[in-house]
């Protein structure tokens, strides 16, 4: 009896130690503000837990408030302000689009301070929809090459312009819109996991990688 009640202990031990924890997946944050697009958060962050990552959102609001509301009014409760984030090592931070939501990334100086860090250490970078020219351009962020938004506004903020749905340069990955997130999303898991992951979730969700 005192074997087998032996080997279960075993069994038991094993199991503990190799069930994946917080601390052993990818780390990933992603900023939102009053008036960020909620289909590419959801995106983001959908596509990125799928993908195996713990995803944090988090609030730029200034007051600490947790509840924001997206740019068509949906209301999402962050998991924390960005303050709380900044001791953190994050594998990527990812920025949704929305108008005037990106504009409310670009002014927090926190998040400001956190990109350029991130971009300097060659960490994943990435931005969709307005995010690439209001954010990326105003804090020296832009690749070669990148994309936005096709609004004549936001592309004569890009130098490198691409009408491509997504772009990776590096470290930086760079998106077009609500209806070109999930691909962009699928991107970001294939810069962190690989190319067949990304193609594996894309199956999953009947869309396709780009």
């Amino acid at each position: 009896h005192s074997g087998s009640r032996g080997s279960g202990l075993q069994l038991q031990f094993w199991r503990v130690q190799w069930l994946p924890t917080m601390a052993d997946k990818l780390q990933v944050l992603v900023p939102i503000a009053d008036a960020s697009e909620e289909i590419e958060t959801a995106c983001i962050t959908d596509t990125l837990t799928r993908a195996g990552a713990a995803v944090t959102v988090a609030s730029v609001k200034e007051n600490g408030e947790l509840q924001v509301t997206m740019s068509r009014g949906l209301r999402i409760l962050a998991d924390c302000g960005i303050d709380e984030c900044t001791s953190k090592s994050w594998d990527a931070i990812v920025l949704p689009g929305g108008m005037p939501g990106a504009e409310r990334l670009r002014d927090n100086e926190t998040l400001a301070r956190m990109l350029k860090e991130q971009s300097a250490q060659q960490k994943v970078t990435a931005a969709v929809c307005a995010s690439p020219a209001v954010v990326f351009s105003a804090h020296g962020l832009l690749p070669a090459a990148a994309t936005c938004y096709p609004n004549p506004k936001f592309k004569e903020l890009m130098p490198g312009w691409s009408e491509e749905k997504t772009i990776m340069d590096g470290h930086i990955i760079t998106g077009q819109g609500p209806g070109t997130s999930l691909q962009f999303a699928l991107k970001i898991v294939e810069k962190l996991y690989g190319k067949p992951k990304a193609e594996e979730i894309a199956a999953a969700m009947l869309t396709t990688t780009a």
